[in-house]
């Protein structure tokens, strides 16, 4: 069935769908920090990055901010953020996933330098580190980032 709406109409109407977020894995993260005995943590605080350039200064709401250690926690999901491991790719309209996983995966190292340079440390966590056979991988990790 052909599309009723304009390619404008379309993507103005698709743009006020609200996600729903990664609400799953962040719950998953918060249990494992819960469990490490991690405390002085957020959920989505909005942090300041600096720009390079001539760019805007960026506002970003990472997963998980430990103020005291001026640390941002991200959970990236295998597929929305092109996983070198898990990640794929939809057959169907794959210049269009092509171009959005690229995109997300270049927002991600604007956002890393953007907080950088404003002095934060930033952890990204894959989606399946937080599985069960990788705990004591991401153990050790969160450990030595939140002393």
């Amino acid at each position: 069935m052909a599309d009723f709406l304009t390619v404008e109409q379309r993507s103005e109407r698709m743009s006020r769908i609200r996600s729903r977020g990664n609400a799953k894995t962040e719950l998953e993260l918060a249990r494992v920090l819960r469990g490490l005995g991690l405390k002085g943590w957020r959920r989505h605080v909005v942090v300041r990055g600096m720009a390079r350039g001539d760019e805007a200064p960026l506002k970003v709401r990472p997963d998980f901010v430990f103020r005291s250690v001026r640390l941002a926690v991200f959970v990236d999901g295998c597929f929305w953020h092109a996983c070198p491991l898990h990640g794929s790719r939809p057959a169907g309209n794959a210049a269009f996933w092509r171009r959005k996983l690229r995109g997300n995966v270049a927002r991600d190292r604007r956002v890393n330098a953007a907080l950088r340079l404003a002095g934060w440390r930033v952890l990204r966590i894959w989606e399946h580190e937080l599985a069960g056979r990788n705990a004591a991988a991401l153990a050790r990790r969160l450990r030595r980032a939140v002393p």
